[in-house]
């Protein structure tokens, strides 16, 4: 039995700061030809390691801007994605459980947190940073599975993973994760804290960059190039057994962005549990 949820995490005072210090990360543009099978991401697939320090000026000289496209509705990304997919695999969107529906990807789109390729299909390109948090007996947290906001369960099984936005650095983005869909326990559990810094630590030397092209599971019959940021970290507060958590604020926005994100398919609970190094999939 997982343990009563706390209450979600509202505020922590030096987030606006690490945000403030993010560094240019831009989304690389997808190319692809008119079929899934020849569809290529803009980088070869390749793993790369470089220290923590390193990752800004890395990512500055080797960003590639994005190609945006500013749909002004749901609607009108929708018209725009149907000569593009099969009819059946945009009608599945919603509806076959775990998957998100249009307002979700239009959300991404304005957020800047996915690029679409104009190609048939569409190649959808977006940059995640994944944390590996270490804990007790070297064990790794995993997120088993979510409860969806449409009373549908996702199975994961991957450690914490967290789309970047634009002008986000791979740290920045992991902390953010962090407080985003562990808040909930870690404010409980550092309130004597005053800042993020001692709650999260970033281990030095632990980044990875790597590459993967597959079916967005997301999204039926839309491929993706999903470029993965890997980073090692420490978390103050966590219960060492099996526990669960709320999402704090997966959409945020103007008014007309909240407004769709009550239509789009949300997290509304995280289910975490803790696994050998050995057994993480990612």
């Amino acid at each position: 039995m997982f343990p009563p949820p706390q209450q979600p995490l509202t505020n922590l005072p030096s987030l606006p700061d690490l945000l403030l210090t993010a560094l240019s990360v831009c989304f690389l543009v997808s190319s692809s030809k008119s079929h899934i099978a020849t569809t290529r991401c803009p980088f070869p697939g390749r793993i790369l390691k470089i220290p923590a320090m390193s990752l800004s000026s890395s990512s500055s000289t080797s960003a590639v801007p994005p190609r945006r496209h500013n749909f002004a509705s749901p609607q009108s990304l929708s018209e725009w994605l149907k000569p593009r997919l099969p009819s059946e695999s945009l009608a599945s969107w919603g509806v076959k459980p775990g998957t998100k529906n249009v307002h979700n990807l239009w959300l991404e789109l304005s957020q800047g947190e996915t690029s679409l390729a104009d190609s048939t299909p569409p190649v959808r390109t977006v940059h995640v940073v994944l944390v590996r948090i270490k804990g007790k007996d070297a064990k790794f947290l995993v997120e088993s599975h979510q409860e969806l906001s449409d009373g549908n369960v996702r199975k994961r099984g991957r450690p914490l993973s967290e789309k970047m936005k634009p002008n986000e650095d791979p740290e920045s983005a992991a902390v953010r994760g962090i407080l985003e869909e562990l808040g909930s326990v870690v404010a409980a559990a550092n309130a004597f804290y005053s800042r993020v810094e001692d709650i999260v630590t970033i281990h030095p030397n632990s980044y990875q960059m790597r590459v993967e092209e597959r079916d967005s599971a997301s999204y039926p019959g839309l491929p993706g190039c999903y470029v993965l940021h890997t980073l090692h970290a420490t978390v103050q507060g966590l219960p060492e057994g099996d526990f669960c958590t709320y999402e704090v604020d997966e959409y945020q926005g103007d008014f007309h962005h909240k407004n769709v994100a009550h239509k789009a398919v949300s997290v509304k609970k995280h289910y975490w549990t803790w696994v050998s190094a050995d057994s993480l999939q990612t």
